[in-house]
């Protein structure tokens, strides 16, 4: 998919790191991705790169309903793991992964790259610093309108589809990050004929009295911007708010853009922090521990159980 192609561009800005092995369902596809990414070996199947003995970190990049299996599978080998987002289905799986991890004794995050770009670092230094007093309210949305199409993963139940996991995952995350877990959660939404929310409308209410305003959609084009609000003034991240490339600070009638571009990819922010953890040994990482990746899935599995959707493997 894109975003294994994503990665493979994103390694070649990383130091102290190669891809080594890529494994996919047919041997076609395998050999392909590695020809265009100079990778050494092309396996078929996932047992084959797990039993690979120079494969010391793998990154899953399968489809949502798979992540948990092959995260754990991964685990269970000896690697360490970087699991794209969503880290799965449910909460009860990202639990089961975090078993997983712990019994391993190997390292384990979900790849919310946005958490390590330079315009989340900065917006993280600014509210801890007291930038803006006391945050408030978080704002966030976004979404896309996609042609509708039931064969696709965005609106097949079976894959996880729906607007939640794939794109609602990083306002609601960014409230995490900023307000701490929510106590309550209340959501609203559209499903489409296949079963799988399009377009979802979440206020989270955190524990100090904070509140976070969370929308997704794969229907409709929402202007994919964030602000959060404190008590001295806000922070606003512009579109796309997932990966913004500066910031803005309002304080009073003071007016402050901060720019903060980054060459390449920007996924080579989360593959610097795994190494850097690996180096330093450590099993997490603080920016992005596995404890948020289990609470962020809680906030979702309720949203969803508000909207009413289900998946049949979770």
């Amino acid at each position: 998919g894109e975003i294994a192609e994503r990665f493979a561009a994103a390694m070649q800005r990383v130091a102290d790191g190669e891809i080594v092995a890529v494994a996919s369902r047919t041997r076609r596809r395998a050999r392909a991705y590695a020809r265009r990414h100079g990778i050494a070996r092309a396996h078929v199947g996932r047992d084959a790169l797990l039993a690979d003995a120079d494969v010391d970190a793998v990154y899953v990049a399968t489809p949502h309903s798979c992540h948990a299996d092959d995260t754990i599978a991964a685990l269970a080998a000896g690697k360490h793991v970087l699991c794209e987002k969503p880290f799965a289905l449910d909460a009860e799986q990202a639990r089961r992964m975090a078993a997983a991890a712990q019994a391993a004794d190997r390292f384990c995050m979900e790849a919310i790259w946005s958490r390590f770009l330079p315009a989340y670092r900065r917006m993280r230094e600014l509210v801890d610093g007291g930038a803006i007093g006391r945050p408030l309210v978080v704002e966030a949305d976004f979404g896309f309108r996609m042609r509708f199409d039931p064969s696709h993963r965005l609106f097949d139940p079976a894959r996880g589809g729906g607007a939640l996991l794939d794109v609602g995952i990083y306002p609601v995350q960014l409230c995490i990050d900023v307000l701490g877990v929510p106590d309550a959660v209340a959501a609203q939404g559209v499903l489409g004929p296949t079963g799988v929310d399009e377009i979802v409308a979440a206020v989270l209410h955190h524990p100090g009295g904070g509140i976070g305003v969370a929308k997704a959609a794969t229907r409709a084009t929402l202007a994919n911007t964030a602000r959060i609000t404190g008590t001295e003034g806000w922070i606003e991240l512009p579109a796309p708010m997932h990966c913004p490339t500066g910031l803005t600070v309002q304080r009073g009638d003071e007016r402050e853009v901060i720019e903060l571009p980054w060459s390449g990819d920007g996924l080579r922010f989360e593959i610097e922090e795994v190494h850097r953890c690996l180096a330093a040994g450590a099993r997490e990482s603080a920016t992005m521990p596995v404890a948020t990746s289990i609470a962020l899935m809680e906030v979702l599995d309720e949203a969803r159980r508000q909207l009413g959707v289900t998946y049949p493997t979770g």
